[in-house]
């Protein structure tokens, strides 16, 4: 497969925009006016970005995985789309978004390329990770029951999106840098660091979950731990690293829920919403009637009623994608999920470096831990946790963040071959 031929990356994104431009075509049809022009002017700025990044990197002669982009152009037009179908306010600024986004992304691939100097700033990704949490608790404001927000006039700016990043950037690094690694090629392995080692690694983590813990950001907390301990079970390959942190996480629960009431009120919910049908359980109950009243197929776009879902654009979009394009539209999302998932993982499998390796799968794992702990809380699978589905739900920090995630696995995937 010619690496430098991008033909078939340009393909899948003119599929994806035959998709996102029908949606908002059915959106224009069955309500004319400029909500519907707007949703498919936005699938048209969406694909020529995306094309045009194609282009660039084509005259660049980059090899960057070819399928990436149009994965993340589907979800990100199915967000917009289903945005302008909500509110159309909220399409708008996501579309702003999308083109920062988009921006970002080539910024991410064109001053970042080559990563592996990254590795040498790992304890300033730590120190600037540490600010960012720092900041909402002393001047941030609550917004969705968690204190995680600044306030910048424009628009607010949730700093724990990026940090989620620095906090990739770090393990990465401090992780090959103590060659706790295995290696395969000749069964030489290397030892584990011991308690000395291991006091820097650990005390950024325990300092982000407390501060998370302290804000009530506590969906952004399980995916900092969740993320954490996936980077250095691959690092290590150690089953004990996973019944330790097992351990901790239950131990970290009980404790939250002991003295957190937030925490105490979710799970309250989780386990009869019912109860407060009326008040803090109307949001998970109007999600799974949401989800039950798509059925199969959907009621189709524009269709059902998703606005009696509170935090709909965010939290809970995916309940709305599941009513009016049904049960085979919901797992279709899931797929092109599995697919962006299956990708980054395909790129750190392929990878000889350790620090590839490792940045790779732990971007990856960040990605796809998020995916499951939103969906798993709006289908009652686990308590509801205020996080974001990537690319889709309402939100600047988030999508940015995530094409900046999407930025770095393109960088490390130029390197492979057949991939």
């Amino acid at each position: 497969m010619d690496l430098h031929g991008r033909g078939k990356e340009r393909k899948l994104l003119l599929i994806t925009f035959l998709y996102t431009l029908t949606g908002g075509a059915a959106l224009y049809l069955r309500a004319p006016g400029p909500g519907g022009l707007w949703a498919v002017a936005a699938a048209t700025v969406i694909f020529c970005g995306f094309m045009l990044l194609s282009v660039v990197w084509q005259r660049r002669g980059t090899g960057y995985d070819l399928y990436i982009t149009p994965l993340i152009s589907f979800l990100t037009g199915t967000g917009v789309i289903f945005l302008f179908r909500l509110n159309p306010a909220y399409g708008y600024r996501q579309l702003a978004w999308a083109i920062i986004g988009m921006a970002a992304l080539y910024m991410t691939t064109t001053l970042l390329s080559s990563y592996h100097s990254l590795a040498d700033y790992k304890y300033l990704f730590a120190l600037a990770g540490i600010v960012a949490l720092l900041l909402p608790i002393f001047f941030g404001i609550e917004l969705g029951g968690a204190k995680s927000w600044l306030d910048l006039g424009l628009f607010h700016f949730q700093p724990s999106e990026f940090v989620k990043l620095l906090l990739v950037f770090f393990l990465a690094g401090y992780l090959v840098e103590n060659r706790v690694l295995w290696r395969a090629a000749g069964g030489k392995e290397y030892s584990l660091p011991g308690l000395q080692e291991w006091g820097p690694l650990l005390g950024m983590w325990l300092t982000a979950l407390l501060l998370l813990v302290f804000q009530k950001d506590l969906g952004t907390a399980l995916i900092y731990f969740g993320t954490f301990l996936a980077m250095v079970y691959m690092a290590t390959a150690r089953l004990r690293y996973i019944i330790s942190g097992a351990v901790l996480f239950l131990a970290g629960a009980a404790a939250a829920y002991l003295s957190v009431g937030h925490v105490r009120t979710r799970v309250a919910i989780w386990m009869n919403p019912w109860a407060t049908a009326e008040g803090s359980g109307y949001q998970i109950i109007q999600s799974l009637y949401a989800i039950d009243a798509g059925g199969i197929f959907g009621s189709g776009l524009g269709a059902g009623f998703p606005e009696f879902i509170p935090a709909v654009h965010t939290d809970f979009i995916f309940a709305a994608i599941c009513e009016e394009t049904g049960l085979l539209g919901g797992i279709g999302i899931l797929v092109v999920f599995m697919l962006l998932v299956y990708r980054g993982f395909k790129i750190a499998l392929i990878k000889r470096d350790e620090y590839s390796v490792l940045m790779a799968a732990g971007f990856t794992a960040l990605l796809g831990l998020q995916v499951f702990i939103i969906i798993a809380g709006v289908t009652k699978l686990l308590p509801m946790t205020g996080i974001t589905l990537p690319f889709i739900s309402y939100g600047g920090s988030s999508l940015v963040a995530n094409f900046i995630l999407a930025g770095m696995l393109l960088n490390i995937s130029c390197e492979v071959d057949g991939a």
